[in-house]
């Protein structure tokens, strides 16, 4: 099993037509992940990489495509309205990448999204891995690969620094996921570890923190009392 992603997601990609979001677009693609929209407004009706129909806007691209999942590559500027967007347009899970979002702003965003029933990862993240089945995000496919090991990181770079070191020694991995460095987000250690731990096939986890605050806090108690 896994968490969130696998081969049954079906992606959308917000801002498919800018620099990041095409690179990032074929990279999923090649990996694997069923990219089945992209979203940028005014350019509804073309098709972007790998043959991918482009639509103005989120609610156009679900309706059409059956989208589950997006992930944003969008400005700072524009990533709290995008994630409302996605959240709006029934999306169950929102990846946002991007960096630099006001706390502000994230607070309105969780405030509203929590209401609705989405799941944000980010923003300020790489984005998670299914290995093997889809990869949702800026990390490097290519040095995972399949197993019973659940990866949860902060810090992007540390993230594929361990997945490498893990997979060169034969250890894969369930999932491993992203949840970004920003004071907030949407996503905790707690949320990740408490879906890890419904996973019968996840025998075991790697943590990697930063700074030790109030969610890693909670995490020292989760293990206590329930891990």
């Amino acid at each position: 099993m896994s968490i969130l992603v696998n081969k049954d997601t079906r992606l959308l990609v917000q801002g498919i037509t800018g620099r990041e979001g095409a690179f990032h677009t074929q990279q999923m693609i090649e990996y694997g992940t069923n990219v089945v929209a992209g979203v940028t407004p005014g350019k509804g009706g073309e098709w972007a990489i790998g043959n991918t129909p482009v639509f103005d806007t989120v609610a156009e691209a679900v309706e059409a495509t059956g989208a589950n999942t997006s992930i944003i590559y969008v400005p700072a500027r524009f990533a709290a309205e995008a994630v409302i967007e996605a959240a709006d347009a029934g999306i169950d899970l929102v990846v946002c990448i991007t960096e630099g979002l006001p706390a502000l702003d994230m607070v309105q965003v969780r405030a509203y999204i929590d209401t609705l029933g989405t799941r944000l990862v980010g923003p300020n993240c790489p984005g998670l891995i299914t290995p093997g089945e889809a990869k949702v995000g800026i990390m490097p496919g290519h040095i995972h690969t399949k197993g019973n090991v659940g990866l949860v990181s902060r810090s992007g770079t540390l993230t594929y620094e361990v997945v490498y070191a893990l997979t060169a020694r034969g250890i894969g991995q369930s999932t491993a996921i992203g949840i970004g460095g920003d004071p907030i987000i949407g996503t905790t250690f707690v949320d990740v570890l408490q879906m890890f731990e419904d996973d019968p096939e996840i025998e075991k986890v790697v943590l990697i923190g930063e700074n030790v605050g109030i969610d890693e806090q909670k995490v020292d108690k989760l293990i206590d009392e329930s891990m």
